[in-house]
């Protein structure tokens, strides 16, 4: 009997050492917990922060409510965040029309894209920071500064969405067709964070001591979760075709010339698209008072030229009010240096920045013989003059004579799109391509001998543009500039695109997403598979870990979960050594480590010191 004491105390000391260790690992995992809380409720000390009891709920109710609009906020800023990224396509026409009610030129569209990311980033974090304390199970305290953060996300995210939807409600169609090329890669994205969530639910759910909370936690995650797993069998995509189906790449039309590289409806601009190998030219007429056709886009000059400095008291005076002669002393250039529309002008050499300052706004004439001269077709949107115009009713075959008498292009080259006195204008010169800027059935467009159909991209259909090239009506998409939205015009059959930006889309030699069904599938299957194994093996990690090593409170027998459960246990069995009369046994062992001055956690009042704790009889 002599030896059994100094053999119990060698399996004691033995245990210490791995309870050691595993103290140790709880000590130095403190301060990830500690930059965690402190970040998100500024909790920098332990004292300060409190674990979630098994059974409890994770937050108060004030807590909880808070936690439920982080997350709303985190879906509308996403959202947005999301609208406003893929609507960059034309934040050109967005900071002009800024520019028409403030009168100033600012970049409008980039900050706000700017000031969504940087709302998004900071919801996130947020959310992240919390989702982590979760999975560390600990109680959530958001700190008031960031409850305002988020009040102010969550106001700047509804007027932003609402106001834009009620000025530019057509970007939402945008939104819709961006899903066409994004939604497979969003679908991976998404199931990828449902199954990193598994692992904070799973820990909840185990640690749950009631059946309707467990309910509710698991089916709100196995819906949203299911939901995400089928997503694919409703998408549609253009761009998901049968290998050798795709067709040609569209014929690209420079809007207004090539007015990413230089001033839109100038010379200097349509030389540059001409150059980037553009198939087409697009403009918009004007006729002067004393019926010259020029080119301008606008009502006034006040935008694209300097028509303050020239004529201060007629600066919102309509262009076609001005005589050509008083046109032609009009810079149409310099606005573009100083203004940077598309911010392209720091990569302009010094002649080029010359040579814009010396344009001058071109005359229908000047345009018509470029094209013919470079074998462009031409397509161009006539502004009617205003009431009380010498060429208010006569402004159709004023523009007709400078395409048959002054200029040299031929009338095949056009692609005639205003729709006044269409008949008229066939019946005068057949050779014209009669294009419609609006859809109708077969029968009505052939009754126009319409061959070209001119519509904005956000009616991009690929079941209509292969209805009309069967009857050989061609469909041109307008104003293309995005390579993603190129892309689906391609995929989708277009024939042609008008764009601001061909020097970029001329150098595409394939779409940006392109996929067989076949492969589309396997990438679905393979997704949703991988996830469902992981998400079965966190919840089974979960369910193994949550049983718990059983103490006693009192007189009940109870678990404490988390991931250090068994430390109550084995504290226990450490403290008990010091019941073991085998002091001296135990000091004689060689190479006994120094134990750990063990760390207590500060309570809310005093504590007395360490004592010993009962632990198993001997």
């Amino acid at each position: 009997m002599g030896p059994a004491p100094v053999t119990l105390s060698r399996l004691k000391l033995g245990k210490l050492k791995v309870v050691r260790r595993q103290l140790l690992q709880r000590y130095e995992h403190q301060p990830f917990v500690s930059c965690l809380a402190g970040l998100y409720g500024c909790q920098w000390r332990r004292y300060q922060r409190a674990r979630a009891q098994p059974g409890e709920c994770c937050c108060s109710k004030v807590e909880c409510g808070s936690f439920g609009v982080l997350i709303v906020t985190f879906f509308l800023t996403l959202v947005f965040l999301y609208f406003w990224s893929e609507a960059q396509n034309d934040y050109d026409d967005f900071d002009w029309f800024n520019f028409g009610n403030l009168g100033f030129w600012f970049p409008w569209s980039v900050v706000l894209l700017v000031v969504s990311a940087a709302l998004f980033t900071y919801i996130a974090v947020l959310l992240l920071l919390a989702v982590c304390l979760l999975s560390e199970g600990q109680r959530l305290y958001l700190h008031w500064s960031h409850k305002i953060g988020i009040l102010v996300t969550l106001i700047f995210s509804i007027s932003a969405t609402t106001v834009l939807s009620d000025l530019w409600s057509r970007q939402w169609r945008t939104l819709l067709l961006s899903l066409q090329v994004t939604a497979p890669f969003l679908h991976v994205g998404g199931v990828s964070v449902m199954t990193l969530l598994s692992w904070p639910v799973a820990l909840h759910f185990f640690r749950m001591n009631k059946r309707v909370r467990q309910v509710a936690i698991l089916g709100l995650y196995l819906a949203v979760l299911f939901a995400l797993y089928l997503v694919p069998l409703g998408m549609y995509s253009p761009c998901i075709k049968e290998e050798g189906t795709l067709g040609p790449a569209p014929a690209l039309f420079g809007h207004r010339g090539a007015p990413m590289v230089a001033p839109e409806n100038t010379q200097l601009s349509f030389e540059k698209a001409v150059e980037a190998g553009g198939d087409g030219l697009e403009t918009d007429v004007t006729i002067s008072y004393d019926g010259v056709p020029f080119l301008m886009h606008d009502r006034t000059l006040r935008r694209t030229t300097n028509v303050r400095e020239v004529f201060p008291n007629r600066t919102d005076m309509l262009a076609s009010l001005f005589t050509w002669a008083e046109l032609e002393m009009l810079d149409a250039g310099s606005w573009f240096l100083q203004r940077d529309p598309f911010r392209t002008t720091s990569s302009l050499s010094a002649e080029e920045r010359e040579q814009m300052q010396n344009q001058t706004v071109p005359s229908l004439k000047d345009f018509l013989d470029l094209a013919a001269q470079h074998g462009s077709l031409v397509i161009f949107d006539l502004h009617r003059p205003p009431r009380g115009h010498p060429y208010r009713d006569t402004w159709i075959t004023r523009t007709l004579e400078v395409l048959h008498n002054e200029s040299s292009i031929n009338s095949s080259q056009v692609l005639w799109l205003p729709w006044e006195q269409r008949a008229l204008v066939q019946e005068l010169d057949p050779a014209l391509q009669q294009t419609s800027g609006s859809k109708a059935s077969i029968e009505e467009l052939q009754e126009q001998h319409i061959t070209r159909l001119n519509l904005h991209y956000s009616s991009m259909a690929q079941e209509q543009i292969s209805k009309y090239a069967s009857v050989n009506i061609s469909t041109n998409l307008y104003v293309v500039s995005q390579p993603w939205l190129y892309s689906l015009a391609w995929c989708a059959g277009a024939q042609s695109v008008t764009t601001n930006a061909m020097h970029i889309l001329k150098n595409m030699r394939r779409p940006l997403f392109l996929m067989t069904p076949e492969e589309y599938s396997l990438m679905w299957i393979l997704t949703d598979a991988t996830s469902t194994v992981i998400i079965i093996l966190v919840f089974a990690f979960h369910w193994w870990r949550e049983r718990g090593l059983p103490f006693w409170s009192g007189s009940r027998q109870v678990h404490e979960n988390g991931p250090y459960s068994k430390f109550r246990t084995e504290l226990s069995d450490v403290w008990s050594v010091s019941s073991v009369s085998v002091r001296g046994e135990a000091l004689s062992l060689p190479n006994t480590p120094n134990l750990p001055t063990i760390p207590e956690e500060p309570g809310p009042g005093p504590c007395p010191g360490p004592g010993p704790v009962p632990g198993p009889a001997v």
